[in-house]
């Protein structure tokens, strides 16, 4: 099993070099994903949220309001942490469970954005660093309904793209067209994956 941790900052365009990946035959294993998973209605990562933070949290329908929440750790370091400390292990249990699902003959891409804040970068055999220049990602978080603010504090809440190539085997410029990034990613599969699966 080939081990591809995929990471980039928020905005970067990492779920669709996910989705490129897939297409090619990638087994993906979504961080984002998974910790949206752990944290529906009725699961004990929404009660811990929910005794960490209080009931401002909650949605009316009780789901986890997630604007709420981000108000709060994304300008409080403290807050993050805490936040972490209840979702990161439910995610990293979870995950485990999918890559044990997977072939053995797999690529496996982990999809992980805080790869590099939480040292996982030396785990992998590979990894896959997007990026994009901080204009093109504030433009993509504002489109998603993020106010420039909370973007600007979200993309300052992650590791520097200094620390996050420092980390790389292989860096993506998702800075221009689907079309580049999907080049990029093509010439990724044929320099470093399909050689390492003989």
């Amino acid at each position: 099993m080939l081990r591809i941790g995929l990471t980039g900052g928020i905005g970067s365009g990492k779920s669709t070099v996910a989705g490129l990946l897939a297409e090619r035959g990638a087994v993906v294993v979504d961080a984002d994903r998974i910790a949206r998973e752990v944290v529906e209605p009725g699961t004990p990562g929404l009660a811990a949220i929910v005794d960490a933070f209080g009931e401002s949290v909650l949605a009316a329908d009780g789901s986890l309001d997630r604007p709420a929440l981000a108000s709060v750790v994304f300008t409080d370091p403290a807050a993050r942490a805490r936040l972490d400390a209840i979702v990161h292990p439910l995610v990293r249990e979870r995950s485990v469970q999918l890559i044990a699902a997977a072939s053995p003959d797999a690529v496996l891409v982990n999809d992980v954005p805080l790869l590099v804040e939480t040292g996982q970068a030396g785990t992998y055999d590979l990894v896959l660093v997007v990026q994009a220049d901080l204009e093109t990602r504030l433009a993509r978080l504002v489109e998603r309904g993020t106010s420039r603010e909370d973007a600007h504090a979200r993309i300052a809440a992650q590791a520097t793209d200094e620390e996050r190539r420092a980390a790389a085997d292989v860096v993506l410029d998702n800075s221009g067209t689907l079309e580049q990034l999907a080049e990029q990613v093509d010439r990724f599969w044929q320099e470093h994956v399909e050689p390492a699966r003989g």
